[in-house]
């Protein structure tokens, strides 16, 4: 891990602590060269996830896809960056567990992701639902409402 400070190429891991139900990691490092001290996190990245998209196209999955799309939902609305993480990896732990065979379809993706979304901010699983289930008026828009 390079220096933030010096841009120095050693480092030494001082403190190591699971976070997030151990899904990441945070280290706690120090220069060799400069001795500045700093945190990072490491997350578990999904490699290799064909996602099958409605069409039934492939593509890879891509964790900045679904943090767009989870950001974006989540806009000006009262949620640290800790807690939109914490989602996010939830999302993804889902979506290795659900996966077979290296491939999961997209709607599983976009219900695993309502399904959370809906328990930390209505507002945002409303926001989120009325793109991905594209609706055409208000009247699907009211039904999903009273279903909240």
């Amino acid at each position: 891990m390079r220096c933030p400070k010096c841009s120095y190429d050693d480092t030494k891991v001082l403190d190591s602590r699971p976070v997030e139900d151990g899904g990441a990691i945070r280290r706690r490092r120090q220069c060799e060269k400069c001795e500045f001290r700093f945190s990072t996190y490491e997350e578990i990245e999904i490699l290799d996830l064909a996602v099958i998209k409605r069409n039934g196209n492939k593509e890879l999955f891509t964790r900045e896809k679904l943090e767009r799309g989870i950001k974006r939902a989540f806009e000006k609305r009262e949620h640290s960056d800790e807690t939109i993480r914490k989602l996010i990896s939830g999302i993804e732990q889902e979506i290795q567990k659900k996966a077979c065979a290296g491939e999961i379809k997209s709607s599983d993706i976009g219900e695993i992701v309502m399904k959370k979304i809906k328990r930390v901010d209505k507002v945002a699983y409303i926001r989120f639902a009325s793109v991905y289930r594209q609706f055409e008026d208000v009247e699907e828009f009211k039904l999903e409402l009273s279903k909240l």
